[in-house]
């Protein structure tokens, strides 16, 4: 996905949530603290997670805003947080959550980008148990021309 939609200041590495609605918020408050989503966003969030399980394999969890929710968006962005002791979602272990806030359909491209990287085993792995915010960024992230 494009650097731009993800900065160092969106990534958090080895936090602990004590359940679903935890990590849900701490990934809204990331959002907020980046200028993404105003703070109506944040329960849009777990409106969303009440309809649709936003959890999408490979111990990751996508929480984002509902449809009617994009007015609260005010500017495109994600943040990755990491919990390494996971936590339950709904029977699934989650370690990662990637914290959506988009406009329009700008949210398939940072979906497709993020499918490329949980398609590959070996880069899921890593985006897992990424020890460092530099990885994550380098999993995560291109330049518009590559």
């Amino acid at each position: 996905m494009p650097a731009d939609l993800l900065g160092v200041e969106g990534v958090q590495l080895g936090l602990t949530a004590t359940d679903k609605a935890d990590a849900i918020d701490q990934c809204g408050r990331a959002l907020l603290a980046v200028g993404a989503v105003s703070v109506e966003y944040l329960a849009a969030m777990h409106e969303r997670e009440a309809s649709v399980s936003t959890f999408i394999g490979e111990g990751v969890a996508i929480p984002h805003g509902t449809d009617a929710a994009r007015a609260f968006v005010l500017r495109t962005s994600i943040v990755v947080l990491q919990f390494p002791e996971g936590v339950d979602w709904d029977g699934n272990q989650v370690t990662v959550c990637v914290g959506i806030a988009a406009n329009g359909s700008e949210q398939v491209g940072i979906l497709s980008a993020l499918a490329q990287v949980l398609m590959d085993p070996a880069k899921a792995a890593e985006l897992r148990s990424a020890a460092d915010v530099d990885t994550v960024l380098t999993l995560l992230t291109f330049k518009e021309n590559e």
